[in-house]
């Protein structure tokens, strides 16, 4: 408090010395200035204002310091959880990236493959085709040897009919049932 006072009447020294007539007298306004200084000064410390003041602004230094504490666990927070979404994006993009590569092979096997029935596709209808081309190629020579046969039939028959008389061709009848009875039996 020693210290207090003397650095007070260092400061108020220069005024001292400037004012005109007995400094000690209630008529002398930098004293009377002085004294209420000086009583404001000591009511303050009479009532701890000073102590309370400290309290005050400890207290306020104490919540500032929770303030910050708590910043920096949420700043650590933060922090934690951004690089936590950085992992789970980074295994997104390469799991995407899989599931792409994995897309990519199985249309590469799917077109192949794709490939590969086209062309079992083809070669069956081409088979297909070509039994369906023998087969009308067959019965168009069946038609043709039957077409034949007939007009030959017509023909012969004509032929045998001028030519032909009865006893030969009661034998060629004899010759023919007894070739069919040989054959039957």
């Amino acid at each position: 408090m020693r210290n207090t006072l003397l650095i007070i009447f260092a400061f108020i020294g220069g005024p001292l010395s400037a004012a005109s007539g007995p400094f000690f007298s209630l008529k002398n306004t930098d004293f009377v200035v002085l004294l209420s200084f000086l009583l404001f000064i000591a009511i303050l410390f009479y009532f701890k204002v000073p102590s309370l003041l400290g309290g005050l602004l400890d207290k306020r230094s104490d919540g500032i310091q929770t303030e910050i504490d708590e910043a920096r666990s949420l700043r650590d927070e933060a922090q934690s959880l951004l690089a936590s979404y950085e992992r789970k994006q980074k295994e997104a993009m390469e799991q995407a990236e899989r599931i792409l590569e994995s897309a990519k092979a199985e249309a590469a096997l799917a077109a192949e493959q794709a490939k590969l029935d086209l062309k079992e596709s083809v070669s069956r209808r081409m088979a297909a085709a070509e039994e369906r081309i023998s087969t009308a190629q067959a019965a168009a020579e069946k038609e043709v040897r039957d077409a034949a046969i007939k007009v030959a039939i017509a023909a012969a028959s004509e032929v045998m009919s001028e030519q032909l008389s009865a006893t030969e061709a009661s034998k060629l009848i004899d010759t023919g049932i007894s070739e069919i009875e040989s054959k039957l039996h």
